[in-house]
């Protein structure tokens, strides 16, 4: 296996979800290693020496290099493809993008589906301010999508990958997606455009 790159991830994390939809988008062969977080897989020894911060996505390149971080790594594996618009200012808007999901959406969207999914805690025990914020990030995602089918440029980008993988899954946070029918119909996009099944009929 030493010879392909391998993504070491939990198939429950939107973030290591992206990082190999991407490799599957590009066509760059890999292996996909589940690491389970729940089970403290990520702090083992000999993760943590692959990846002192013990946090996944991570991928081990094929010369042994090793790169973490989701969004360093889909555009790493992206680089020049179409999935980087090709105009500086578009680029710079995908960039801008990918910081705002990973500051104003993945900390309050994806934690909630954490806390109520994955840990099991009451709407009392989860902080009221995560709906809130959730709600706000999906408000801004709506009204972007009114005048467009896409968030950068005409056609899918790593901006809309990043911004899909935890989107798609809020539901499973609490949060009723159907008050979002522009966001709703980029999910089912998006979700055409990496043929990936319909994630709210799946899960």
């Amino acid at each position: 296996m030493s010879g392909v790159m391998r993504i070491f991830g939990d198939a429950r994390s939107g973030n290591c979800l992206k990082t190999l939809w991407v490799a599957q988008r590009v066509g760059r062969p890999h292996a996909w290693i589940d690491v389970d977080i729940m089970k403290g897989e990520t702090r083992t020894e000999a993760f943590l020496r692959m990846n002192p911060a013990g946090q996944v996505p991570c991928v081990v390149f094929e010369d042994g290099r090793v790169l973490a971080q989701s969004n360093a790594i889909m555009l790493h594996l992206a680089e020049g493809t179409d999935l980087i618009p090709a105009d500086p200012f578009d680029r710079a808007k995908m960039l801008e993008w990918l910081f705002w999901e990973q500051y104003s959406h993945e900390p309050c969207i994806a934690v909630r589906r954490f806390r109520k999914a994955y840990l099991g805690q009451s709407e009392a025990e989860i902080d009221p301010d995560l709906m809130t914020r959730g709600r706000r990030a999906l408000g801004v995602m709506e009204g972007c999508l009114l005048a467009r089918d896409y968030f950068v440029g005409e056609a899918l980008s790593l901006a809309d990958i990043a911004l899909i993988a935890y989107t798609r899954m809020a539901h499973e946070g609490g949060f009723d997606l159907s008050e979002f029918p522009q966001v709703t119909h980029w999910i089912g996009r998006v979700e055409d455009d990496l043929n990936l099944p319909a994630y709210r009929e799946a899960a």
